[in-house]
């Protein structure tokens, strides 16, 4: 299995140790170095020690540049580990029912991609048959943590993840999924080899997602073709200009539309986040035009109180792309992620009374 696991030392590098106080990195829980078989003892142990949420990385950006974006994404899992394991462990979140799993091994496909131009029609396919493989290695990760029963918190990379992470749920399930995500893009272009602006369509085309709700999609940033193919499947969405421009409804009257539609049938719901849809945030499409941190986090803790929602995952945040370089883009990434992840975390908790 394609997994680089949390060992002892993983976290020493993200918080320094300061008398009187605690850190999450020196609460939340990490595992040794396992062997393939080991994952599911390795998880059982976990759980029974009281975790239940598993931090994952994908430190990849092929996805989105396979899509014919921005690089950087590969960079985001470091970026959160840093600011996430420096938040104070106190009475506002319990750390203990937090473990960091590690990150899936990528190095090999980021390596294997550099030298691949996205204006190579034959080169741009080798980089999406790379997303596929990709894929694999997620999913097979993945699989095994929704079998547990614990829950995933997936750190992109880029969003072409999606795909996996619900092929996952669904087969651990032996039924489809929901999602709901807030992006400014759909991600439901055609099945023309794998990217990260189709992992839904992907993932509806196989009978994995039967219900999907596009929160905040800008409608100049999603062709005819996507809108129709979202009709087809009779998903929903509401858009940009609807809430902030034409202010036919407000965003938490439009995230209310969202669960009602999602809550019409049974099923475990993904929370699905392109960092994208924020203003002035260091992403592979990035924008001045978009949504508030706040809104995110409100949108993340809203959702994370729905029982059925079962994972979280956070995308496109490409620390390169920061207009001051990568030390401000590592600090904005990093601080965006954790405040993301909190936001589920505490809505979890306080949905379980924990």
């Amino acid at each position: 299995m394609f997994l680089v696991s949390s060992e002892n030392q993983y976290l020493t590098p993200y918080f320094q140790k300061r008398t009187g106080e605690q850190r999450l990195g020196e609460v939340i829980k990490t595992v040794e170095s396992m062997t393939d078989g080991d994952l599911v003892t390795t998880l059982k142990m976990l759980k029974a020690d009281g975790v239940k949420y598993i931090l994952l990385g994908v430190p990849e950006d092929i996805g989105p540049r396979a899509n014919l974006g921005k690089a950087g994404a590969d960079k985001g899992w470091q970026a959160f580990l840093a600011k996430f394991c420096a938040l104070q462990q106190n009475d506002f979140i319990r750390g203990e029912q937090i473990a960091v799993l590690g990150h899936v091994y990528c190095e090999d496909l980021q390596k294997e991609s550099e030298h691949l131009h996205t204006s190579s029609e034959k080169q741009l396919e080798a980089m999406r048959n790379l997303v596929s493989e990709l894929d694999h290695r997620v999913s097979q990760v993945c699989q095994v943590i929704f079998a547990e029963q614990l829950i995933p918190i997936v750190i992109g990379g880029g969003h072409n993840n999606a795909y996996p992470i619900i092929k996952a749920a669904s087969q651990s399930r032996h039924a489809p999924i929901s999602a709901i995500n807030l992006d400014p893009h759909t991600d439901f272009r055609a099945p023309e080899g794998r990217h990260s602006g189709n992992g839904f369509s992907y993932a509806a085309k196989q009978g994995l997602l039967n219900r999907y709700f596009s929160l905040g999609m800008h409608e100049l940033k999603n062709s005819k073709a996507n809108i129709q193919a979202l009709h087809d499947f009779g998903f929903k969405w509401v858009s940009y200009q609807d809430i902030w421009v034409r202010r036919n409804q407000d965003f938490r009257s439009a995230l209310q539309a969202g669960q009602e539609y999602l809550n019409e049938v049974e099923q475990a719901i993904g929370i699905e986040v392109d960092v994208d849809s924020i203003s002035f945030v260091p992403a592979s499409a990035y924008t001045n035009c978009g949504i508030s941190v706040q809104d995110a986090e409100y949108f993340v803790y809203s959702m994370g109180l729905e029982p059925e929602s079962c994972y979280l995952h956070l995308a496109e945040g490409a620390p390169v792309q920061h207009p001051s370089g990568i030390e401000a883009g590592m600090n904005d990434i990093g601080q965006l992620y954790a405040s993301l992840v909190v936001s589920f975390i505490q809505a979890k908790q306080r949905g379980n009374n924990e």
